[in-house]
């Protein structure tokens, strides 16, 4: 079981010592699966605990709101997606401007040693932390040096060799930027390849407008304050895990129906495959589902009229079936896939 503190004053006097990293953890990718990695082999070897620090909300929403960048994953994603890394315990810290106020060392003594009873630190080789990001690795080598603490550093971690791009590009380094820079573009297999699992959203499921369900194919509608970097517009193979974290195969559309000359952005997922001998009965509203984008097929296009979108949803889902099949094997869909 994963410890989950939201407050040093949380953590039990006796835990520890520990072994500890830090960071933001957006998308808990590929790059930050090689530190926690790292930190994990390190406390196994020490024969202690490993606690992950993280921060919410992100430091760029408190410091610069009208231009921080769009979430990866949302809080509750992330601390389970930490969780399949096998740390120990997790601690949340709410980001303040009080907090961010920290110098270093006050933030390494009251945090770190008081709080986590640290006896090592793994940290990226871009580390930064204290008031004005005043602190770096050579930093906490230094208050390693002066408090009695040992610190290792991560080395960056590129693609690793896996075929991400047409053009031969898998040396650069793994990073919450490249994932939304692919999720912006629609490449959900980038974005998948750099993450080490499909991206996805989480959110409640809300009723629209039921055009979906009136032309043949009833969709799950995800609400406006789901969690989770919403894809460039167009349509996706992919999956739904209800809130019984049942997996079911879907194609899911993401835009705003030009068909129907819609405004607001929408994320639906259409169930393929529905339970037939229940099928009245499948009801997702007000469940809070996940959604997992597999493969993009193709860009949202405004059609002439329902006809002739009908029949582009029926070739749309044919084709999310036979990739989900072939990819999967078969629909399995009685327990969630590990993060990683």
């Amino acid at each position: 079981m994963v410890h989950i503190w939201n407050d040093p004053t949380e953590v039990p006097k006796d835990f520890g010592p520990t072994v500890v990293t830090i960071g933001n953890f957006d998308g808990v990718h590929r790059g930050h699966q090689h530190v926690l990695a790292q930190l994990t082999n390190a406390a196994k070897r020490q024969n202690i605990p490993s606690v992950a620090v993280t921060f919410d909300p992100h430091p760029a929403q408190v410091h610069r709101p009208d231009s921080a960048p769009e979430l990866i994953m949302g809080l509750q994603d992330k601390l389970e997606a930490l969780g399949h890394t096998g740390v120990d315990a997790v601690l949340v810290m709410k980001y303040t401007l009080d907090l961010a106020a920290m110098t270093p060392l006050e933030f390494v003594r009251e945090i770190l040693l008081d709080g986590l009873h640290a006896a090592h630190l793994v940290v990226g080789h871009d580390l930064r932390f204290g008031a004005g990001n005043a602190g770096d690795v050579v930093t906490m080598q230094e208050l390693g040096d002066q408090l009695g603490f040992g610190v290792t550093v991560v080395n960056e971690y590129g693609a690793g060799g896996f075929p991400v791009h047409d053009d031969g590009d898998t040396d650069r380094r793994c990073s919450s930027t490249w994932v939304r820079e692919a999720l912006s573009e629609g490449d959900v297999t980038t974005a998948a390849a750099v993450l080490g699992r499909p991206h996805r959203m989480r959110g409640e499921v809300v009723h629209g407008a039921a055009r979906g369900r009136d032309l043949g194919f009833p969709t799950a509608n995800l609400s406006h304050d789901s969690t989770g970097y919403v894809p460039a517009d167009g349509i996706y193979a992919g999956w739904l895990i209800d809130q019984a974290g049942t997996r079911w195969p879907a194609a899911i559309s993401v835009g705003s129906n030009p068909t129907f000359d819609g405004v607001s952005r929408q994320v639906e997922a259409h169930v393929i495959d529905r339970p037939e001998e229940n099928v009245e009965d499948f009801n997702l509203y007000g469940q809070n589902v996940a959604v997992e984008f597999t493969q993009r097929l193709r860009g949202m296009v405004a059609y002439r009229g329902p006809e002739a979108l009908v029949e582009q949803m029926c070739l749309d889902v044919a084709q999310a079936h036979e990739l989900l099949t072939r990819r999967q094997g078969h629909f399995d869909n009685t327990a969630d896939v590990p993060v990683n």
